[in-house]
């Protein structure tokens, strides 16, 4: 074996120099580095029969390139390529130094940590689990005293170890928030494919120097390439734009926020014990003792989801039923001022019907971006997910799958595509495997128009608590079908749990409205475009091939027959379909009667007849064991491409079978009223659009970031499998039991 190179990194006063000292001894020299002033330490030290060699690295705090001293040893990493790191900790001070232990392993540096002056920390009253904070970490962790040379023997063979192994190491992904995350994606994805500085750093670390404006890095990009380095600052100057306006900070200080919240985590989880607890407590861990508190976190959770829930419906009520009544009024404008035919029906039911249907819950939407916005601003939702490791695990999942969870809808309102790609920080691909097909489960915005139509048509005394309900079912299965994953096809150890714990910050309010607007805009501009086109098509299979011509001709004879029974006078009028509802004999009201009775039918098997009739009919041999009729088919089919279209197909469905000119009822009134629905229909499909298959664009991420198309078909039929046989359950146990019927 060749005599491997083993650097020692560490702060300033840590203790690094005098553990080079005490394993090297005598065989040491000293020089300068090549061009610079920066003393140069080098020594040798023979174990077993393997030559060592050993470079003591200037002290530094971080590995961003600031100092003179933290650019050689920066360099000395990157370009000498040691086989092994001894980070040496101060003990009684970890907060601080292990900022630089997780610069390392970000850098995928294989390290072993020196958890050096124990005796210093143990006189202060500070119990480390030099075990716990291994496997934590997934490094060796050696208590050493490098002034007496105790531990030295240990930390040595550790380091031989990891040597003999000849494993390189795995970079550390920490997530760095809703901000900082995607952004930091689409760039190492950038760097990978474009091989940029590729051979000297890893993509995701060169793509986080860039976010700290390491000028070293910055450098080498644009000697490299210029272009690529050019387009990769314009997304830093967006995103430190973006944060300047919303948190007043940059993204070198989120960053940095993150990794002390990484480190604070990892702390408080068993690694660190005080036997003299003192007052002198941060208001953050204050704090924390009752936020991530086993007994009272998990009642506190309940009640601020309860609370968002609760205050996102009862405020949002009247203005999502002024939307309502002002998109009903303009449909009906619409439908005086252009002339009766196909361009009315697609004006007024296929777009503002349907459209409008979906931009009705627009207010809904925002309160509820609003709370998730003051929630994860603060810093809260972090916690959240440390106090829920202990259940993660019994479900063979990692505790940073709660933030992807989080993302992809866990409180309702998120997206189920940066979820997915919120599961890149999972070290374990089985574990990342069983996030990314679950996190489509969670309610993700798209679905709460759903949830929100059928709760306020058939649960509107208890709005929030369905809403509270239905966020448990949807943890519930997301967990359960986990479990399941994990025990079966995705069967592997579980890794250690790491989580960031940003400090607490109070929310400002022009953060908080950026960034719920920021959310709310991506969904009024998807109504504005996906699903206004979807509900052009969906308008155009309602509508089309229609009638066969020996069933108009009949319901043309009832008409004329039935106008027969009016005076002259009102017959033209009448047939145009124009007889107002008021100032009319009482025979005369009949006919009306009859008349919109005959409409209503012609309308109903128009529909039926319709391409999309067609398959929403053939569909409900099988979908009638879940209550649904063809209509409801024919919107979930829709929902393949996005979930909001459930609600806007639907607007469209009944719009077109609404005959009544005089009549502007909101589709709510109209499924309450529809003697096919009841609240144990409504509660069935809410349980079928919450688990069948995520719309396609959350498709074609699952299959990109599994790896393979596979998971993505795979994604497909076990979501609408389970769907379909949870909805069959629940409506034909609920019938069974006269439950909502």
């Amino acid at each position: 074996m060749d005599s491997p190179l083993i650097a020692l990194a560490g702060n300033p006063n840590s203790g690094k120099t005098s553990l080079f000292n005490a394993i090297t001894g005598a065989r040491q020299h000293v020089a300068n580095y090549p061009g610079v002033t920066v003393e140069r330490r080098e020594g040798s030290y023979r174990r077993n029969g393997t030559e060592l060699r050993l470079v003591d690295l200037p002290g530094t705090y971080s590995l961003t390139a600031y100092s003179l001293e933290e650019l050689v040893a920066r360099n000395v990493l990157v370009t000498e390529n040691p086989r092994v790191v001894l980070n040496i900790v101060d003990a009684s001070n970890l907060d601080r130094n292990l900022y630089l232990t997780v610069q390392l392993l970000e850098l995928g540096m294989s390290t072993v940590v020196a958890l050096n002056m124990v005796d210093v920390a143990a006189g202060r009253g500070i119990e480390i689990d030099c075990e716990t904070l291994s496997k934590r970490m997934g490094v060796p962790v050696v208590p050493t005293v490098a002034r007496n040379g105790k531990g030295k023997e240990e930390l040595l063979q550790a380091a031989v170890e990891v040597v003999k192994k000849n494993v390189a190491g795995t970079p550390l992904c920490i997530s760095y928030g809703s901000d900082i995350d995607p952004v930091l994606s689409v760039m190492a994805d950038r760097i990978e494919k474009a091989g940029f500085l590729t051979g000297v750093y890893p993509a995701r670390w060169t793509a986080l120097k860039f976010l700290e404006a390491d000028e070293e890095v910055m450098r080498k990009g644009r000697e490299e390439n210029p272009l690529l380095a050019s387009e990769l600052q314009e997304t830093v100057d967006k995103v430190s734009l973006h944060l300047e306006k919303t948190l007043d900070t940059y993204p070198e200080a989120v960053i940095a926020d993150h990794r002390y919240g990484f480190i604070a985590a990892l702390l408080k989880s068993g690694v660190v014990k005080r036997k003299h607890e003192t007052d002198r407590l941060y208001l953050s861990d204050k704090i924390d003792r009752v936020v991530t508190n086993r007994l009272l976190g998990p009642i506190i959770m309940a009640v601020v989801l309860y609370a968002l829930y609760y205050f996102a419906f009862t405020v949002g009520e009247i203005p999502v039923g002024l939307l309502e009544q002002g998109f009903g009024a303009l449909a009906t404008l619409a439908g005086n001022l252009i002339p009766e035919g196909h361009l009315q029906s697609l004006i007024t039911k296929g777009i503002i019907e349907g459209v409008g249907g979906v931009l009705g819950f627009v207010p809904l939407i925002l309160l509820m971006f609003l709370g998730i916005a003051f929630l994860e601003d603060s810093g809260y939702l972090a916690r959240a997910a440390f106090m829920l490791d202990r259940v993660f695990r019994i479900f063979g999942l990692h505790g940073n799958s709660f933030m992807a969870y989080i993302v992809g809808g866990g409180i309702a309102g998120g997206c189920a595509v940066p979820g997915v790609m919120a599961t890149r920080t999972l070290r374990s691909s089985r574990e990342r495997l069983a996030t990314i097909l679950t996190v489509p489960f969670m309610n993700c915005g798209a679905k709460l128009p759903v949830y929100a139509l059928l709760i306020g048509a058939f649960f509107a005394e208890n709005q929030a608590k369905i809403m509270f309900l239905l966020t448990i079912i949807s943890w519930g299965a997301a967990l359960l079908i986990s479990r399941l994953l994990r025990s079966t096809i995705l069967k592997g150890p579980s890794t250690p749990f790491l989580l960031e714990l940003p400090p607490y910050r109070m929310p400002t309010l022009r953060g908080l409205l950026i960034h719920t607007w920021e959310r709310a805009w991506l969904y009024v501009k998807k109504a504005g475009t996906i699903i206004l086109g979807i509900s052009i098509i969906f308008w155009a299979l309602m509508n089309f091939p229609g009638l066969p011509e020996k069933e108009q001709a009949a319901f043309d004879a009832s008409r004329q027959s039935a106008v027969t029974q009016l005076p002259e006078d009102l017959r033209t009028t009448a047939l145009k379909g124009e007889l107002p509802s008021e100032g009319l004999s009482e025979d005369a009201a009949q006919v009306r009667e009859k008349l919109l009775a005959i409409d209503h039918e012609q309308a109903q098997a128009a529909l039926k007849n319709s391409a999309a009739g067609r398959l929403g009919t053939f569909l409900e041999s099988v979908t009638r064991y879940c209550g649904f009729d063809w209509r409801t088919n024919v919107a979930l089919v829709g929902g393949f491409a996005a979930k909001e279209i459930v609600v806007s197909v639907l607007g469209t469905a009944y719009s077109m079978g609404e005959v009544d000119p005089e009549e502007d009822t909101p589709l709510r009134e109209m499924l309450a009223k529809d003697p096919a629905w009841n609240p144990l229909v409504a509660f069935s499909l809410i349980l079928f659009t919450m688990l069948y298959v995520p719309c396609v664009v959350s498709i074609v991420c699952l299959a990109r970031e599994a790896g393979s198309w596979k998971w993505g078909l795979f994604g497909v039929v076990f979501d609408t499998t389970l769907a379909f046989v949870v909805a069959v359950v629940v409506y034909q146990g609920g019938r069974l039991l006269g439950i909502g019927i």
